[in-house]
């Protein structure tokens, strides 16, 4: 699991029946504190992934891949590789806490 952030939404005219009703996000992968500072930071891996939650843009989520992103009920019958499993609401990095109800982990 890794903790990304959503860049945009992926929209497709045709795409595997199974997939029909699915979402697809833009997600790119965030690591922990850079340079010495309590902040999130993009790592330019962005991947595409299954939303089942409504997740929106510029909010962090927590993010499955291979085998896992089709061990939901959702996508247990998908071709997928990476699923949002989660929104996140706070993340401690060293001595500071990030959260959604502060701002401090807004886009």
């Amino acid at each position: 699991m890794f903790i990304g952030k959503v860049s945009g939404h992926l929209v497709t005219t045709q795409k595997e029946p199974n997939m029909a009703d699915s979402k697809l996000v833009v997600v790119e992968a965030c690591s922990g504190a850079a340079a010495g500072k309590a902040a999130l930071a993009p790592t330019g891996k962005v991947l595409v992934a299954i939303d089942s939650l409504g997740a929106g843009v510029g909010e962090y989520v927590l993010v499955t891949q291979g085998s896992s992103a089709r061990m939901t009920e959702q996508t247990k019958t998908m071709p997928v590789d990476a699923i949002v499993i989660g929104i996140v609401d706070s993340v401690r990095l060293q001595d500071r806490i990030l959260s959604r109800a502060d701002g401090t982990l807004a886009g």
